[in-house]
């Protein structure tokens, strides 16, 4: 692959400019005006307690708002929870099984409908009722969820979550305490809609919501439309602050190359998909104060189907693991600063990561090179050897080209390889419905919050992979008793002692890790680049730019 590694080199050694940004535009607080957003496609639906991606939890965090949510702002304090329908944190009772909310009073949706208790109680309801994407990791442990999972359209979740309209409280009863759900509380899964709403994916839709802003348009083809609510009045800075801007449009269509163009030239303000690598150099020189570097608690990896050949052979999923280039990857996604090898699902820097690498060629604490002899051998021993691959990446720029050195690999693996690039609107539920028989895919994996169970329990338990569905995020259909189990060791000591639960957590990322249910290629960072008119820009580790922040001259 001499062409699109040679370009990559050159966009890693360009790409260190990037790395030594700090400040960017200067902050600001004018109101007024529009914000404009470029993304290659769409996301999907905006169904808040449905749509599982970055791209849309991004603007749910400002047209939305839960009992709590993360505090809009930068740096760790992003990752706060912060009272927010509710006035304040929950009265914790009955050896933290039980959490009881009082709501604030003269909250309104945007159709102009007072928010009540029932609304909350309808809206609980509904994420069972909808089968959501985490009904059955984030809040299965409410009392009743068990009856509400096994049959979705008649669920109450009687017991579980109880309205008292005269004192205006909402409690949540559960089978045993959660440390972590205040943090699922506070994702847009859990989000209040109006209890009328119908219990079914709303797709293009608009939901009425309570946030800063409300959605006005949705065309997956076209764009998406945000506009001031007009019943909003700002209850609390922390929770949701009042939008510096009149309206933001989100528009849908345009290359990554030609995002970068419009950005330049003041045509838009901000851009969602990663800048082509062949424009970083560009982009951190010239445009320095309008670029800015994170880095994510997040991966690239590729999925592999545990229930469909070639990879529901264990072996077959090791020799793609031992095989894989990482740091080649790592070029191609925009260079050393911009990426970082990885083998193992928790990323650096997070709760319970200790540095873990089996698939490389000195086995170790990390990733130093590709080991082809003893990925061929796998390959023989499994049988799997001449079975045709397809693979499915999103169909934008870095994606694909990460889609056709995965080909090259597997192809000298002894396979048949092919790619199918899909549209990034469509993608992500594409390779999670087992109908669509995706073998081996690329995908991206960002917190929902800081904790370990996220990436583990979220991605590979069995209660998170649902066959025939567009929401089984457990998109390697990966289902291991014994992982499980460990998960619930893990779940039971953080109850009585998060730190103790650590240790439990770092053996089930060996554990995954070491079944191969998905090859990880690297942990990402973030660059966003953005207008000369875009001013105050806030990034947040939860929410990333926060879109009610942002001012525009």
């Amino acid at each position: 692959m001499p062409r699109t590694v040679s370009r990559a080199l050159a966009a890693a050694t360009l790409a260190g400019s990037l790395a030594l940004l700090a400040a960017g535009p200067a902050a600001a607080q004018e109101k007024g005006g529009s914000l404009r957003l470029l993304a290659r496609a769409a996301a999907g639906t905006i169904d808040p307690q449905i749509n599982y991606t970055l791209q849309y939890w991004q603007v749910m965090y400002v047209a939305y708002d839960g009992l709590v949510t993360f505090r809009k702002a930068a740096d760790d304090a992003g990752f706060e929870i912060v009272p927010d329908l509710a006035e304040a944190m929950p009265t914790i009772t009955n050896d933290g099984k039980t959490y009881t909310f009082k709501l604030r009073q003269g909250i309104k949706f945007s159709n102009g409908q007072d928010l009540t208790t029932d609304d909350v109680v309808a809206s609980f309801q509904r994420i069972f009722k909808i089968s959501g994407p985490t009904a059955g990791t984030f809040y299965n442990g409410i009392v009743g969820a068990d009856k509400c999972l096994a049959t979705p359209a008649d669920c109450t979740l009687e017991g579980g979550v109880v309205a008292d309209k005269t004192a205006g409280t909402v409690t949540i009863n559960l089978t045993s305490p959660d440390g972590e759900l205040l943090q699922k509380l506070a994702v847009p899964h859990a989000y209040i809609v109006p209890a009328a709403t119908p219990t079914a994916d709303q797709g293009t839709t608009p939901i009425p919501g309570t946030g800063t802003y409300m959605i006005q348009s949705y065309d997956p083809n076209a764009s998406l439309k945000l506009v001031r609510n007009p019943s909003f009045k700002e209850w609390s800075a922390d929770a949701q602050p009042e939008g510096l801007v009149d309206d933001i449009s989100y528009d849908f269509g345009l290359t990554e190359e030609a995002a970068v163009t419009a950005v330049q030239n003041g045509d838009a303000d901000w851009m969602f998909d990663p800048p082509p690598p062949d424009r970083l150099a560009e982009i951190g020189g010239q445009y320095a104060n309008q670029t800015f570097v994170h880095p994510l608690t997040a991966m690239w990896y590729a999925p592999m189907n545990t229930n469909l050949a070639p990879f529901d052979n264990p072996k077959a999923r090791q020799a793609v693991s031992y095989a894989i280039d990482r740091a080649a990857m790592v070029k191609l996604f925009g260079g050393a600063n911009l990426g970082q090898p990885a083998c193992q699902i928790l990323p650096p820097g997070f709760p319970a990561h200790v540095d873990y690498c089996p698939y490389t060629k000195d086995p170790g604490a990390s990733w130093s090179a590709p080991d082809m002899e003893k990925a061929k051998q796998l390959v023989q021993e499994s049988g799997t050897a001449g079975q045709a691959v397809t693979i499915v990446p999103e169909d934008t720029v870095v994606a694909r080209s990460l889609g056709v050195y995965l080909q090259d690999v597997l192809n000298e693996l002894g396979y048949k390889a092919s790619v199918q690039p899909i549209s990034q609107n469509l993608q992500f539920t594409y390779i999670q419905n087992t109908n669509n028989k995706v073998q081996i895919s690329i995908s991206q994996w960002f917190q929902d919050y800081p904790s370990p169970s996220n990436f583990l329990n979220v991605l590979f338990s069995c209660a998170s992979f649902h066959p025939g569905s567009d929401a089984s995020v457990n998109i390697a259909g990966f289902c291991d008793k014994a992982v499980d189990a460990k998960m619930g060791e893990a779940f039971a000591a953080a109850v009585k002692d998060p730190q103790s639960a650590l240790p439990i957590w770092t053996e089930v990322d060996k554990m995954v890790t070491d079944a191969a249910p998905a090859a990880v290629l690297f942990t990402p960072k973030r660059v966003d680049f953005v207008s000369s008119r875009v001013q105050n820009f806030t990034f947040s580790p939860q929410i990333q730019m926060i879109l009610s922040k942002v001012a525009v001259q």
